[in-house]
């Protein structure tokens, strides 16, 4: 179905591209692994997110190192890094900015002046991203999809890489907006941050209880994260495990015919075009990242409930029988095993 673009381009120039890929790949997780302890899932799922051009949407309970792990990305790939602390006051120009009138001392000619908002950097963490109405939730819409802001009218163009990690807490509901439909399917990965093991914990006591400060080094540059990004895209798919991916996504639609019958039953509405999309694009750089130059099934199915958990709308028959989005889509891969031989 695709084949490697190598039009222009020398195999021993694209050989050294990928050693330096996987060079930076490495030396990130050893830079994050100086300050974040443990989370090696979630750490894979960044990193993809970062290698792919996508957001990712980072939920997990207090104190389990969501803004400190983002902060830290931000410092080992040596991008802007902005933050924005979502609050129930938070207003849309308090995200992208906005227009100040400026006197000019000498004529007394009144001009308009943008002022750049938190928006305009390379990394930006959206804390607590739930907290904050849908009018303020929807400023980042046209950021997250076309990489720019239109203010008053007028259209800026954001930094490039641009990237959007955003938090959020699952427990506390209390004084919380739920993120619109149109704007969760916008994040590539809903990545969950759990408890650490007891030996985890002990690692991160030993860590911060001490004089020491754990900092990360800067290990690549904005241009060379664009060119990863190329790079990505020029790993080949087989036909047949891209099908897969579509038939995966097509299960979990109610209203498909070849949707299992407990999909039928507990889900509202299933996943879009776009989750295919970002299904595909997110296994060629895990494919990338476990040394391999062609996407394998298992690709597509680790990284299945991730790309899906935020997309699949569930009924009343689903939270009566206490069931989560996880549950229906482990069952769909249960349901539908990869075809042999690969």
């Amino acid at each position: 179905m695709s084949t490697l673009a190598l039009t222009g381009m020398e195999t021993e120039q694209l050989k050294n591209r990928i050693a330096r890929f996987r060079e930076v790949q490495a030396e990130i997780v050893r830079q994050v692994r100086r300050v974040i302890v443990g989370q090696e899932e979630v750490l894979e799922q960044v990193m993809i997110s970062l290698f792919v051009g996508g957001h990712c949407l980072i939920t997990g309970l207090p104190g389990t190192a969501k803004t400190l792990l983002v902060r830290t990305m931000a410092q080992t790939l040596g991008l802007a890094f902005k933050r924005i602390q979502f609050t129930p006051d938070l207003m849309p120009s308090d995200i992208t900015g906005t227009d100040i009138i400026e006197e000019d001392p000498t004529t007394g000619h009144r001009t308009w002046t943008f002022v750049q908002g938190p928006i305009f950097a390379n990394v930006l963490l959206a804390d607590e991203i739930n907290r904050t109405p849908p009018k303020t939730q929807s400023a980042l819409l046209e950021a997250m999809q076309e990489l720019r802001c239109t203010v008053r009218g007028n259209n800026y163009k954001l930094p490039s890489p641009f990237f959007v990690l955003a938090t959020q807490n699952p427990i506390e509901l209390e004084g919380t907006y739920p993120l619109p439909e149109a704007q969760l399917d916008r994040f590539l990965f809903n990545t969950l941050l759990g408890y650490l093991t007891a030996d985890e914990e002990l690692q991160v006591v030993d860590l911060t209880t001490t004089t020491h400060v754990a900092q990360a080094d800067p290990v690549t540059s904005a241009e060379e994260i664009l060119g990863f990004q190329q790079l990505v895209r020029m790993v080949p798919i087989a036909e047949s495990v891209a099908r897969h991916a579509i038939d995966m996504v097509r299960a979990s639609r109610p209203t498909d015919s070849t949707a299992p019958d407990f999909v039928k039953k507990y889900v509202n509405y299933g996943a879009s075009v776009r989750a295919a999309q970002f299904l595909v694009l997110s296994a060629k750089a895990r494919a990338l990242m476990k040394g391999r130059y062609h996407v394998s099934y298992d690709d597509i199915r680790a990284l299945y409930c991730p790309v899906l958990r935020h997309r699949v709308l569930l009924n009343f028959h689903a939270e009566s029988d206490r069931l989560s989005q996880d549950d229906i889509l482990n069952r769909i891969l249960e349901w539908k095993s990869a075809p042999r031989g690969e």
